[in-house]
Parts: C-alpha cells; sequence; structure tokens
C-alpha cells in the first residue's frame, strides 16, 4: 500500500523529508533562542550578585523581575500593536504572519541593545576589589570542576533548588495544559478543529500578558516585606491557588483572577531564588560558575515533569483541567520547603 501511494504521488518522499528538516530545524533554533537567552540573562544575575550588598539584593532582583515581566507584557501585545498599524495577522497556512515575523525582529533588536548598553555601562570588580569589599581571600586564581564546585556549595544551593523543582514543574505543566484547561472549563471543548477551542487559544495568550502584568504589580510589592522569606512563601502560595481556581472559573473574564495570582508567584520565582543563593554564596567565589549550575534547578525540574506528565495525567483521571491542580500543589509543596530556609 505505501509503495501503491509513493508511486501515485511522487513527490511523497520529498514532501515528508522537508517537513522532516523543517521540524529539526526548528528545534534547534528553538534550542539556539533558549539557550541564547539563559546565555544573555544569567551574567545579569551574577553582577547582582557581586555588587549589591545583602541588605538589597532582594529589592535589585525585584527590579530586575519587574523590568523581565514589563517586557513579557510589551512581547504580548507587539503582535496586537502591528495588526493595529495594519499588518497582516493572518497568513497561508504553512506561513507565518507578518506580525508575528515583526514581534521577533523587533524582540531579538531589543535584546541586543539591552545586550550592548549593559555590557558598556556595567563594570565588573576586579577579583582583588571584590576580597577586600567581602572580606575573603583573593579567588582569582582558584579553579575546580563543576562536581567540585556542587560538592562545597552551600546548602541554601541545594534548599532552594528544591523549592525551585517544584516551582518550574509546575509551570510546565501549566504551559503544556493550560489551554486545553481554560478551553475545556470556559468553552467547553478540548477539540482543536472547533471555533471555540482557537477563541480559548486567543484568550489564553491574553492571559499570558495578564500574568505579566501581575508580576510586574507583585515584583513591586515584594522589597515591601521585611522579611524574604515570607514574602517568597506568601507568593508561592498565591500562584498555588491560581493554578487551583482555574477549573474553577467558567467564566471568560474571571479566569483574569487566578492568572493575575499566578504572576504573583512568577515574580517570586523571578527574584527570590537568586538573593537567597547568592547571598549564602557571599565570599565563596566563583559565583558566575554557581548561577549557572543553578540554572539546572530550572532545567532538570521541566524535564523530568515533561517525562512524567502523561503517566501524572492518566492517574488524574485523563482531564487537562485537572492537572491544574497538579501544579498548584506543585506550588504549594515548594511554599512548605521555603520554611526550611534561613536569611
Amino acid at each position: 500500500m505505501a509503495v501503491a501511494v509513493m508511486c501515485l504521488l511522487p513527490n511523497a518522499g520529498s514532501f515528508g523529508m522537508t517537513v522532516s528538516m523543517a521540524l529539526i530545524f526548528g528545534l534547534f533554533a528553538l534550542m539556539l533562542l533558549d539557550t541564547s537567552i539563559n546565555m544573555a540573562m544569567q551574567p545579569f544575575k551574577m553582577l547582582v550578585g557581586d555588587m549589591v550588598n545583602e541588605q538589597q539584593k532582594a529589592k535589585a532582583y525585584s527590579i530586575q523581575s519587574f523590568l523581565c515581566n514589563a517586557g513579557s507584557v510589551m512581547g504580548f501585545l507587539f503582535p496586537f500593536i502591528f495588526a493595529a498599524v495594519g499588518l497582516s495577522n493572518v497568513a497561508p497556512e504553512g506561513v507565518v504572519p507578518d506580525t508575528v515575523i515583526w514581534s521577533f525582529y523587533i524582540g531579538a533588536l531589543i535584546l541586543i541593545l539591552c545586550v550592548i548598553y549593559t555590557t558598556l555601562k556595567v563594570k565588573e570588580w576586579p577579583p582583588k576589589e571584590y576580597a577586600e569589599y567581602n572580606g575573603v581571600a583573593d579567588q582569582s586564581a582558584s579553579s575546580g570542576s563543576w562536581i567540585t564546585l556542587l560538592k562545597n556549595a552551600p546548602s541554601m544551593f541545594w534548599k532552594v533548588g528544591l523549592v525551585q523543582f517544584f516551582c518550574w514543574a509546575g509551570m510546565l505543566y501549566m504551559w503544556t495544559y493550560v489551554v486545553d484547561a481554560v478551553s475545556e472549563t470556559v468553552w467547553g471543548t478540548i477539540d482543536p478543529a472547533t471555533d471555540a477551542y482557537q477563541t480559548a487559544a486567543n484568550w489564553t495568550g491574553v492571559l499570558y500578558a495578564i500574568q505579566s502584568v501581575g508580576s510586574v504589580v507583585w515584583a513591586a510589592m515584594l522589597p515591601r516585606f521585611k522579611n524574604a522569606k515570607l514574602a517568597y512563601a506568601v507568593s508561592l502560595l498565591l500562584g498555588g491557588l491560581g493554578f487551583i481556581l482555574i477549573p474553577n472559573m467558567p467564566g471568560q473574564y474571571l479566569q483574569i483572577v487566578p492568572f493575575l495570582l499566578i504572576g504573583c508567584g512568577w515574580a517570586a520565582m523571578l527574584a527570590m531564588p537568586f538573593t537567597f543563593v547568592t547571598n549564602a554564596l557571599q565570599g565563596y567565589g566563583h559565583m558566575g560558575a554557581y548561577l549557572g549550575l543553578f540554572n539546572g534547578t530550572i532545567c532538570v525540574p521541566q524535564i523530568v515533569a515533561a517525562l512524567l506528565g502523561g503517566t501524572i495525567l492518566t492517574l488524574v483521571g485523563g482531564h487537562q483541567s485537572t492537572m491544574m491542580f497538579v501544579a498548584g500543589a506543585s506550588f504549594l509543596i515548594g511554599a512548605l520547603c521555603v520554611v526550611r530556609l534561613k536569611d
């Protein structure tokens, strides 16, 4: 049968190969994009750890979180803005709309300009000056493998890593299942071929922007907490509550409430872990290497969650919306793990 089809469609083989190559290229480009963004952001986090004193680190990382989420809001709005000024928001099958293309172009330009500006304007401390300021030995000539660094890492590194594990696992389940969850809860369908599902998908994009707005507002509130651990735990509790509310909000506009709450948890995830870890690493040296290793507490949980996602979905009844309860439970466990942290 397959041979007959290939004879009738002489170009089928080349078509399939073209599709496969396109998918491979797309995956490679996505990996390159994700790697590049991480490599661009981590040095900025390291500079805060090196150059801001312990009393102001929570505020500094909250400002970073504020700016990151403000950028997210703009990123979500770009396609709507470009559509409003006349760019095409539709395209033939297999072609990306102009609004999306120009959103990526403008986003890339902003990223490049911001990196160049920061590189030119922010100066790293020389190792000797850093050692004098922090009252430690000059470790500029020291070296060590990543295994050695992990062995010598302070306990705070691992305790915050445990919090990160549950939080990032929860976020992965949201990103994977939330469109179906919103569509099932509000529009009563999970069939991608229906207009209702497409409406739900478009509305979920708006909800992501609302989540970013919530993160911007909450990031400005975090420095007002006198206790950093309390700020971290409360934020994760609010985020967990947001996930749990998604399947319980049948109205389209009611979904705004849980996404604002999720934004509170997201703001803390971008700011608080680095506050605790960089304070604990003060005087250890290798700040950049340690923060690079700490980035594994973002990637590894998502890999584990992705591998277990199908099994968990089956265990909770196969409904996408129930995965929001799993995500909420992950955040609540993360909030409990915050109790083990000590300033």
